[in-house]
């Protein structure tokens, strides 16, 4: 059990670590104490794993024509609608929430590369009763 609970865990740590990190650069983000932003950082791994890929795909035609760029729009409405969630945490506005969503997102990237075990290699085998599909 432990096992599944681990990346979760981790995850959600380093969420909350960017989130805090990006309170502390962006004027605009604010966390009203500690139990806001780990709550934040909960709520907002749930609607990027339930509510984005809903918006993505009902947004598609969109993406499409903005080569992808509206993507980031999604990403910062995760954080506005957080934020209204959220009692503790606010944010000033759309454009603070999009600059603060693509430095959340690099963050997270660079801290999970760097906590990442270089050594661990992914092998892909091949099925033993010979059927791949």
């Amino acid at each position: 059990m432990t096992d599944e609970l681990r990346p979760f865990l981790l995850h959600w740590g380093i969420t909350a670590i960017s989130l805090w990190v990006a309170s502390h650069i962006f004027k605009g983000v604010r966390f009203a104490d500690t139990s806001s932003l780990i709550v934040s950082a909960l709520l907002l791994g749930f609607a990027n794993a339930v509510v984005k890929p809903l918006l993505i795909v009902l947004t598609l035609p969109l993406t499409f024509v903005t080569l992808g760029f509206f993507l980031l729009v999604i990403n910062a409405l995760m954080i506005l609608m957080v934020s209204a969630l959220v009692k503790g945490f606010k944010v000033s506005g759309f454009w603070t929430a999009l600059f603060a969503s693509i430095f959340v997102s690099l963050l997270s990237i660079a801290i999970e590369a760097f906590l990442q075990d270089s050594t661990t290699v992914h092998r892909i085998e091949m099925p033993r009763s010979g059927v791949w599909l």
